[in-house]
């Protein structure tokens, strides 16, 4: 198990806990779908808070692990990952994303499929990264990178791989909240709780209208985003440059 829940008041708390960095492979998302279709059809849950353990909130993926993967396997885990964003971009509850440490490539492709991300202070980054070490992105992560800070800003961010600290992430709109560790907690949750007292119905249908057009246009760029970017990855340049990274990690 990766995803711990707990649930207070109508508000579940899914804490990542894989290793020290919280690294994404294929395990993790299947179990983060599951977890999230079953909070999306239980009436008790009003809201949801999104964080991880420990420094980080993820550092994105286990790059090591997707190194011994076979292109269709690489392929599969990326359908299922891109799925996974889309389906928390639309996600029918508020969404909190608790930012409790560094949000990096893959992670923070997830924290910007939420509705609010609030960010610890101090010396974490947040960044789409991909760039740095020759690799791609997905057509859902830069439509929703778009959709949360806008056309130049998004643009900005993910050509220069840049690693943002919260400050420089709250100007850009990729966070909405800067808050001290020892706040973090009670500041996603008041956000969950304010949100979750709106009527569901109407939060849902507004939310779908807000965000339907952008959604719709990650599907329909999501699948030749990904084989661009297989492509891309398993290319010399990007390829030395991730066994390097293997070498290292």
């Amino acid at each position: 198990m990766f995803l711990n829940v707990t649930m207070e008041e109508g508000i579940a708390r899914a804490e990542l806990a894989r290793g020290k960095v919280n690294a994404i492979n294929e395990a993790v998302v299947d179990e983060m779908e599951a977890c999230f279709r079953g909070l999306a059809a239980d009436p008790a849950v009003k809201a949801v808070i999104l964080t991880g353990r420990g420094k980080f909130f993820t550092f994105g993926f286990d790059i090591p692990e997707f190194l011994d993967y076979a292109r269709e396997d690489f392929i599969r885990y990326l359908t299922k990952f891109t799925g996974l964003y889309t389906a928390l971009f639309v996600f029918p509850k508020p969404l909190v994303a608790a930012l409790n440490g560094h949000t990096i490539a893959g992670g923070c492709m997830l924290s910007l499929s939420c509705d609010w991300r609030v960010m610890v202070s101090g010396k974490s980054r947040i960044a789409l990264n991909e760039i740095d070490f020759g690799a791609s992105l997905f057509a859902g992560s830069v439509e929703m990178m778009r959709f949360q800070a806008g056309s130049a800003n998004a643009e900005k961010a993910i050509l220069s791989g840049r690693m943002y600290a919260p400050e420089e992430a709250f100007e850009l709109g990729i966070v909405n909240e800067i808050v001290s560790e020892a706040d973090l907690e009670m500041r996603a949750r008041a956000k969950a709780l304010e949100m979750a007292s709106k009527d569901p119905a109407a939060f849902r249908s507004i939310k779908l209208l807000s965000r339907k057009d952008t959604a719709e246009t990650m599907k329909r760029k999501e699948r030749d985003s990904i084989l661009e970017f297989i492509e891309i990855w398993y290319s010399e340049n990007t390829w030395s440059r991730l066994q390097e990274k293997k070498i290292h990690s």
